[in-house]
């Protein structure tokens, strides 16, 4: 593991306990090999977890005041999931200071859910040693700024998610999709779909992948509800 001294100057922090930050960097895998008495991350990841989850919201909950609970519900879940927290880990090249058994340490550089977890034990270690403002400056400086970007590249989240509220709210069951049909080859395929709430079949949509005909009938149904 290289030393932490990097770490800490690419973070912009300077760290009380550097032994709390040498454990959020120890994967359990590294104890079956090594003897280590502080332990494995997982229980600052617990901690980061829900850190990260409080910060995300907050920020959220200012930026989008005009959204409903479950737009936000979704919209974080997208900022806060294992592939957006994986690049962070790469873009700070923690497999350089992880801790790893030796097979897990061949692949390390590329395994999103070591890295994920390895985020959020450190901004676990973070908020334990330099309290909730520490925490706050590195995700607004490798998190938050995500957030447009997720939006753009996510908007199905944001339409079913909509739809699935409204749906649960005015009907009290959760719509679901069927293909109704496919045509074209399968380099160019076109998807038709329909959304049910219960056994009633209230819109259709067409897209290239289920996905996005999913996402035309999720708006279609949001119009019929008066809700777009």
């Amino acid at each position: 593991m290289n030393d932490l001294t990097q770490l800490a100057k690419t973070l912009g922090l300077k760290f009380n306990d550097p032994q709390l930050f040498e454990q959020a960097l120890v994967h359990r895998s590294y104890l079956n090999e090594h003897d280590y008495p502080a332990g494995h991350n997982e229980r600052l990841e617990f901690l980061g977890d829900a850190v990260v989850e409080l910060i995300t919201t907050e920020h959220l909950y200012h930026k989008f005041p005009d959204k409903a609970e479950g737009e936000l519900t979704a919209l974080r879940s997208a900022m806060v999931r294992r592939t957006t927290l994986g690049e962070i880990g790469a873009e700070l090249e923690l497999h350089k200071y992880l801790k790893l058994s030796k097979g897990e340490a061949k692949s390390a550089a590329n395994q999103a859910a070591i890295l994920s977890n390895t985020v959020e034990a450190l901004i676990g270690a973070i908020f334990l040693d330099l309290g909730l403002p520490a925490a706050k400056q590195v995700l607004a400086k490798y998190l938050l700024p995500k957030v447009d970007a997720i939006i753009e590249n996510a908007a199905h989240i944001d339409s079913k998610s909509r739809f699935q509220e409204v749906v649960q709210e005015q009907e009290s069951v959760t719509p679901t999709y069927q293909v109704v049909s496919e045509s074209g080859p399968d380099h160019d395929k076109t998807f038709e779909v329909a959304v049910l709430v219960g056994d009633k079949e209230v819109a259709r949509g067409f897209g290239n992948s289920k996905q996005s005909a999913e996402t035309a009938a999720a708006t279609a149904g949001l119009k019929l509800y008066n809700t777009a």
